[in-house]
């Protein structure tokens, strides 16, 4: 929880507004109110580190190829999520993002029967604990999970 919060106030400090949480929740264990940051400038560490927390941050882009640099700009690639309603964009974007896993136009990534991890930094191991001899490069998988709505 302490990683959250400084992340939040790393943010804010660099010009972030919070729209929505924000803090910790004042009850029993070790919650952190669901949180909607806007206006997050690239150079802040939530931009950069895995925070494995309830936040949404929200940074602007001008073009598909703007933010797609800035998603990459990372050390580390567990996963990526984001909406579209354009199919060519959504798979174009898909395959941009250096990240073991993408969401389009979903949160749900993760079930038993498909792998789960990311590349960089955050797959350190992932595919090679039983191989070894063959580099990471080399059996690198990432999936993908699209979800489309009639409307």
């Amino acid at each position: 929880m302490e990683k959250v919060a400084r992340h939040v106030d790393d943010a804010v400090q660099k010009g972030a507004q919070i729209l929505i949480g924000g803090r910790h929740i004042d009850s029993p264990g070790t919650f952190f109110a669901p949180t909607v940051l806007s206006d997050v400038p690239s150079g802040a560490m939530i931009n950069h580190e895995e925070t494995f927390g309830p936040i949404a941050a929200l940074t602007k882009f001008e073009t598909e190829e703007e933010v797609i640099k800035l998603a990459n700009d990372t050390e580390v690639g567990l996963a990526g999520y984001f909406y579209s309603r354009d199919v060519g964009r959504a798979w174009r974007v898909a395959e941009a993002l250096e990240v073991g896993m993408v969401g389009a136009n979903t949160g749900t990534l993760s079930q038993a029967v498909i792998p789960f991890g990311g590349i960089k930094e955050s797959g350190i191991g992932e595919y090679t604990k039983s191989a070894e001899c063959i580099s990471s490069e080399a059996i690198q998988v990432e999936k993908v999970v699209v979800e489309s709505r009639s409307t």
